[in-house]
């Protein structure tokens, strides 16, 4: 079993295919937890999806947060501290074969769940105790070292890595600890900065995420429009807020079939080989 948590903000046609992707590409069997923080379009449609999904036992949590519930802070980060928060107080929180933080504009390629799972147990067995996450590379990993095939994929480990996927061992928050969101208010980024600071510390520096050198998923911040670079780019609050609506890319990715969106990315050379 796996626990997955999913942030978006607004980009409810990229959070359709996200899920659908997890739907149809997932070998494990998964429990889904949202955080919609902070959405400013399309609220009622967004109401709508997330309680067909919950009737139909697809998704297993639903959290729409406020500017209030996250503090003025990068909702994001809150969030992955609630996820974390709630997993520790699962009576089964030891069993899960691995948790994954996921962006909403994230699509996981057939196949995802199992290669993860795979690495994990390799992991386990030689006793990589210093590796808190596995991701894919190049997935924003620096100072990369071969070690390798771990579970039979090439691999390498190193420092950093995009927050966007990110496979994390069911005791992490117990290990590594919590996002000091303090650190945070009045931002819309920064919360990976903060996990390899923490990472690093619980690892006295020594390298903390292995790298799969495999195409586990697919990021389409560039398909779909990108909150946190716009949030963070347009200092004006009102203009900011209308740009991360993406009306026209909402139009064009709702009116395509999971299918046809699917063929199109796998077939985009520069989404394969950006992250």
């Amino acid at each position: 079993m796996i626990k997955i948590m999913i942030t978006c903000r607004n980009r409810l046609s990229m959070t359709k295919k996200c899920i659908k992707a997890l739907q149809k590409h997932s070998q494990i069997p998964h429990q889904i937890y949202v955080y919609d923080n902070l959405t400013n379009y399309k609220l009622d449609e967004h109401f709508e999806y997330f309680k067909d999904l919950y009737n139909r036992g697809i998704i297993h949590q639903i959290t729409f947060n406020t500017k209030e519930s996250t503090f003025n802070a990068f909702s994001k980060a809150v969030s992955i501290n609630q996820f974390g928060s709630l997993h520790i107080m699962d009576p089964n929180k030891d069993k899960y074969d691995f948790l994954l933080m996921l962006d909403n504009d994230i699509i996981v390629t057939p196949g995802w769940d199992t290669i993860i799972k795979r690495a994990w147990k390799d992991v386990r067995k030689r006793n990589m105790n210093d590796i808190k996450m596995i991701s894919q590379l190049p997935g924003g990993i620096k100072n990369k070292k071969s070690i390798g095939k771990v579970g039979e994929i090439e691999a390498k480990i190193g420092d950093l890595g995009g927050g966007g996927f990110n496979s994390i061992r069911p005791n992490f928050f117990e290990d590594v600890g919590f996002l000091p969101i303090n650190e945070l208010v009045g931002h819309n980024k920064k919360s990976d900065q903060l996990y390899w600071r923490l990472m690093s510390k619980s690892n006295n520096g020594k390298p903390y995420i292995l790298g799969l050198d495999t195409k586990l998923c697919i990021h389409c911040g560039n398909i779909g429009g990108s909150i946190c670079n716009n949030l963070t780019r347009i200092r004006d609050e009102k203009e900011a807020l209308e740009k991360i609506k993406f009306g026209e890319a909402e139009e064009r990715i709702e009116n395509m079939c999971f299918d046809d969106f699917y063929k199109m990315i796998i077939n985009d050379n520069f989404l394969i080989n950006d992250w």
